[in-house]
């Protein structure tokens, strides 16, 4: 899928209603307009429960609205099938899962490589040969302070909260992908971890030049970012 290199917007939710299933009683919500440029940085901030997940997921692609438009580094996601979408998600998206969604049983080092196995061009973007690829999850997991030497070779299972959520966004961020999607990324760390994964969060977000959106329910960490939304702001 080609992308409009001209659009200033990465990201623009346009009328959305959605809802989960037909029910009256179900969860639905709409947004009426949400919108980050590329290479911003924005926060999303509402309490648990109130759609920031959903919200993401409409981002992704892995949730479709009932209307409305959901258009994405110049691509109007409904206008795709499934099969599409997942190709545009694992092309051009770098997803840190509040649950991390690591393989427990793949070392850290592995966990980070698997996004190449499913897109040619990320992987093309870190380099020719697996060993490129494999020196470039060294360094991010080196510059996200898990020694690639030691940390980096035992498995998933085997390592802290904290260092699972790091080897997380290593993965999100490996070939580059324009957008980053954060999905409650802190909500496991203490104030001063937390201060330190932020930090390093944001020097390989401004390397790499990608768009970074987050959302959270803790308005604490705002400072860090170029804009902040609040859900009821654009919630229909």
């Amino acid at each position: 899928m080609d992308l409009k290199s001209s659009e200033s917007s990465a990201v623009v939710l346009s009328n959305i209603d959605f809802s989960w299933g037909h029910s009256p009683d179900n969860f639905r919500f709409g947004i009426t307009h949400f919108e980050v440029s590329r290479g911003e940085s924005n926060i999303l901030v509402a309490p648990s429960g109130a759609g920031k997940s959903t919200l993401l997921g409409i981002i992704c692609g892995t949730l479709k609205p009932l209307s409305g438009k959901t258009t994405v580094l110049g691509q109007n996601l409904e206008d795709y099938g499934d099969r599409v979408r997942d190709r545009f998600r694992a092309d051009h998206m770098g997803i840190i899962f509040q649950q991390f969604n690591l393989l427990p049983y793949l070392s850290a080092i592995d966990n980070v490589l698997l996004p190449l196995n499913f897109s040619v061009s990320r992987k093309r973007a870190c380099g020719s040969t697996q060993a490129q690829c494999y020196m470039e999850a060294e360094r991010l997991l080196d510059a996200l302070e898990i020694d690639s030497k030691t940390l980096a070779k035992k498995k998933a299972a085997e390592l802290s909260i904290g260092q699972q959520q790091r080897v997380a966004a290593a993965r999100a961020f490996i070939g580059a992908p324009q957008l980053i999607i954060a999905d409650e990324p802190t909500s496991s760390l203490d104030e001063a971890v937390q201060s330190k994964f932020m930090d390093q969060l944001f020097l390989q977000h401004k390397e790499t030049g990608s768009t970074l959106i987050m959302v959270s329910h803790d308005s604490r960490i705002t400072q860090y970012f170029d804009s902040v939304t609040r859900l009821e702001e654009i919630v229909a």
